[in-house]
């Protein structure tokens, strides 16, 4: 009787043991967010207004003149926040003379503003999504044409500079939108000319203000 006793009581006790070693049921696992495309592609005109001025180791100064073009721009995203931006564009600016040379037509020059940026999107204002982006500019001249007559030559150095934008996507649906952009791109590249025989050299401040605007492409 002890015995028969003893038996139920340990197999009571061992009960609860045994259903600890019965595995618990795993939780289900929340099914994958659809693909994140991290490309998007934008195409803007763009109005470059530069903040010009020229000083040279003679009296005088120079003025930029200002311009419209086309420009696209290539951003990819790391996060739907961080995003990286290249831009392509070229333009055509006519140097005239100021101050002691004004009146004085120095040339013609293209540039191609090479210019990477590195934006914060914020996306808690849904369709709405600005940015804010610093970056560097590397600033390409070339196709330098002297005006001739007074000036006979002409040559801008490539020049390196700091960026900084701001803007907005306003997403119409999951693929297109509308993109308005501001740039400010610091351009300070050595000018040399002749003009009059003499040999002019100095320093031009482009520094343009960039407007632009246009549509977007989220692939």
């Amino acid at each position: 009787m002890i015995a028969g006793t003893l038996s139920v009581l340990a197999a009571v006790t061992a009960t609860p043991a045994a259903a600890a070693d019965i595995p618990s049921e795993t939780p289900a696992v929340a099914a994958a967010p659809a693909d994140f495309n991290p490309w998007m592609l934008r195409v803007r005109a763009i109005g470059i207004l530069p903040n010009s001025s020229a000083k040279f180791n003679v009296p005088g100064s120079a003025h930029v003149s200002d311009r419209v073009v086309p420009e696209i721009d290539v951003s990819y995203f790391f996060t739907p926040n961080i995003a990286i931006e290249t831009i392509c564009c070229f333009s055509k600016h006519k140097i005239s003379g100021r101050g002691a040379l004004a009146g004085v037509a120095v040339g013609d020059v293209w540039v191609l503003p090479a210019t990477v940026m590195a934006q914060y999107h914020f996306t808690n204002f849904g369709a709405f999504r600005p940015y804010a982006g610093v970056g560097l500019n590397y600033s390409i001249y070339f196709r330098e044409d002297a005006a001739g007559g007074a000036v006979t030559r002409l040559k801008l150095k490539n020049s390196f500079g700091p960026a900084a934008q701001v803007g907005f996507d306003y997403m119409l649906n999951e693929h297109w939108g509308v993109n308005v952009d501001l740039k400010y791109v610091r351009m300070k590249p050595k000018i040399d000319l002749v003009a009059g025989g003499a040999d002019v050299s100095g320093r031009a401040k482009i520094s343009p203000w960039i407007v632009g605007a246009g549509v977007a492409y989220k692939f």
